[in-house]
């Protein structure tokens, strides 16, 4: 796989580092002359160009790529190339980093990006996800906010606690992807139970979470 990362800068490398190890292949890409660190990460293309202009993605080609990611320090200049890899060079998947939590409306499909990477919002999430029982707890965005990764710690009160997942009746389009059960992961398999302490993560509409949570630990309705 080919990917492009829009800004050299710390995140960017760390980025690229990491797709290397997994056998990717990397382009990283800055107009800042002291962001051309090819010894940083020598295994990984190198361009000195603007990841905004037109002119510099088609000598990047960034048509060959898979993915693009736009990890600069500015929310503009990340939407930008997120828009024109999508839109001009039809890039398969975009990444887009959100620096600014009040900006990260803005990162959808409207401005070609696929998932929006907001630190601020993944660290709660996280410390949410560690600290809570018997709520949902929303992780991760894909496609613009149409899809999301969803988890719940199931408590020991709940109903679906026994519940084969072969008879799990999960409102809508909501998906039970992994069990995370003495910290490991298995799959979900149909005659597999699910059992209280069970972190259970889903895949599911924004507009079903309220169900889902809903039937995982009924609550009584306030009157």
């Amino acid at each position: 796989m080919r990917v492009a990362i829009a800004g050299a800068g710390n995140v960017g490398r760390s980025i690229a580092r990491e797709l290397i190890a997994n056998g990717h292949k990397v382009l990283l890409i800055d107009r800042d002359p002291n962001a051309i660190k090819p010894d940083s990460v020598p295994e990984a293309e190198w361009l000195l160009a603007d990841a905004c202009e037109l002119a510099s993605l088609e000598e990047a080609n960034l048509d060959s790529c898979d993915v693009a990611i736009a990890a600069t320090g500015d929310d503009k200049a990340n939407l930008v190339h997120s828009l024109l890899a999508r839109t001009e060079f039809g890039v398969p998947r975009t990444v887009g980093r959100v620096n600014h939590p009040s900006n990260e409306w803005m990162f959808d499909e409207l401005w070609g990006v696929d998932v929006a990477v907001s630190t601020p919002r993944l660290m709660c999430a996280l410390v949410e996800e560690a600290v809570t029982v018997g709520d949902l707890v929303r992780l991760f965005s894909f496609r613009g906010g149409h899809t999301n990764l969803v988890e719940m710690t199931l408590p020991e009160g709940s109903p679906r606690v026994g519940t084969r997942v072969a008879d799990l009746d999960l409102p809508g389009d909501a998906v039970l992807v992994t069990i995370i059960r003495d910290g490991a992961a298995r799959a979900p398999e149909r005659d597999s139970a699910l059992e209280a302490e069970d972190e259970l993560l889903f895949v599911a509409n924004p507009s079903y979470e309220a169900a889902l949570a809903q039937y995982l630990v009924p609550r009584a309705v306030a009157e």
